[in-house]
């Protein structure tokens, strides 16, 4: 459950009025909950009370360093997809000597960032990283922690662009190969085998896939276990939230009220199904969860620019745009999108929400119902916590958004707008051009 409601007529983020930061430091603006960052992360390590749970932040999903921090204060461990993720979450102050290195294409520089900064363990995604990770540790004279990600052939239910987990996927070495792979790896000087890994996809909303994979893998959890000594078994993230009704959803009421087949995946269903399959093992558990943690923790504001009304067609046009917040365009997300101000007098609109992007993808909701609004008022897009600001570029040389952390009544920008000069600080015209 997310702490974003309306107190009165205006949308509050905590205790603070949101259109308060729009003013303050303009649009287009991120703004996270610090509240709801803390009761994601304390449902989830409570759904497998009884468990040694490791949780691991996929910071792919919000890398901003106050998040990291929120995260490292929490007790995270944290899931690195790069050598500059690995980076952020050190200069966030963080230890990063209980979190994991993943990724499919790890170079030697990234790899030995990691094992000079103690790294808890690698997910082996290929038979020559292992290669690569031992040539590297042997280079430095140490020895380097690995598991393997092992791909069960499992279809998450999710959107393909985000589904990993299937045989034809990049990631993770085959099932049916773990074993050999294990035993390859087993013959490296340099290696040491502290786990196994599967991750299949993300924004699961049931839980049948995750069982199934967990059903598979944690069979050969079991066999590693006795056969190499292994200490943990992860299994991944992807558990997903809600993006319709994400305002609703703020009330434990709404989640109550739904049939029980319905109800969204949530911690305590997840925890339920996969306790009684995991506590047998006697390993280790980490969990590496992104999305859940701050999707719903999150809002993008922003403010209308024009109402244009077309033939057949109107276009609520915002100073947002596909590069602040791309996932509509690239998955065909669904976002809430709300007003900062609730007026229920006002006549009901049916638009276009789009940004001022040279593209036709650029829009964030087709033929939407929403409150009519003009110009100079402000709009939040719900949802907006993860895969928002990570995923943002300079397309069309727009500045990257500012980012805002509340906690209670207190906010702070926690990242500044980017300037026009830091957009062209590393480029240069060359002497010949002259």
């Amino acid at each position: 459950m997310h702490h974003f409601r309306y107190v009165g007529q205006s949308l509050h983020c905590e205790s603070v009025d949101l259109a308060e930061v729009a003013r303050l430091y303009g649009t287009p603006t991120y703004v996270y909950s610090a509240a709801t960052m803390t009761d994601n992360y304390t449902r989830l390590a409570r759904s497998l009370a009884g468990l040694d749970v490791q949780i691991c932040f996929a910071n792919k999903a919000n890398g901003n360093l106050a998040v990291l921090r929120q995260f490292a204060n929490l007790g995270a461990a944290f899931d690195f997809a790069s050598g500059g993720e690995l980076r952020r979450v050190l200069a966030a102050g963080a230890d990063v000597r209980r979190s994991v290195f993943a990724g499919v294409a790890k170079t030697e520089a990234e790899i030995r960032l990691a094992l000079e900064s103690g790294i808890f363990s690698f997910h082996v995604e290929s038979e020559p990283e292992l290669a690569r990770i031992n040539h590297v540790a042997g280079k430095l004279g140490a020895t380097a922690p690995i598991a393997i990600r092992v791909n069960p052939d499992v279809d998450a239910l999710t959107h393909a662009k985000i589904s990993t987990g299937k045989s034809e996927h990049k990631f993770g070495i085959p099932l049916k190969f773990a074993g050999a792979a294990y035993e390859a790896a087993a013959k490296y000087p340099h290696l040491a085998l502290r786990g196994v890994q599967m991750h299949i996809g993300s924004q699961i909303t049931e839980v049948a896939p995750i069982l199934e994979a967990v059903q598979k893998v944690g069979a050969l959890a079991a066999e590693l276990k006795t056969r190499f000594g292994i200490q943990y078994f992860s299994v991944g993230g992807g558990m997903g939230i809600v993006y319709r009704e994400a305002l609703a959803s703020g009330q434990a009421a709404w989640w109550e009220a739904q049939p029980e087949g319905r109800r969204p995946l949530s911690p305590e269903i997840y925890g339920a199904a996969l306790l009684p399959m995991l506590k047998p093992l006697g390993l280790k558990i980490l969990l590496e969860p992104g999305r859940f943690l701050v999707g719903n923790a999150g809002v993008l504001l922003t403010r209308v620019e024009y109402l244009k009304r077309g033939s057949g067609k109107n276009f609520l046009i915002v100073d947002a745009a596909m590069n602040d917040l791309v996932r509509p365009a690239m998955y065909d997300a669904y976002h809430e999108i709300v007003p900062l101000h609730r007026d229920t007098t006002r006549p009901s609109l049916v638009a276009d929400v789009v940004g001022g992007i040279c593209e036709s993808s650029d829009c964030f909701a087709r033929d939407r119902a929403l409150q009519e609004v003009g110009e100079g008022e402000y709009l939040a897009f719900l949802s907006a916590g993860a895969y928002g600001r990570t995923m943002a570029s300079g397309y069309n040389a727009r500045p990257l958004p500012a980012e805002v952390l509340v906690k209670g009544s207190a906010f702070e920008l926690v990242g500044a707008r980017e300037s026009f000069e830091q957009t062209i600080a590393g480029e240069r015209i060359p002497a010949f051009l002259q």
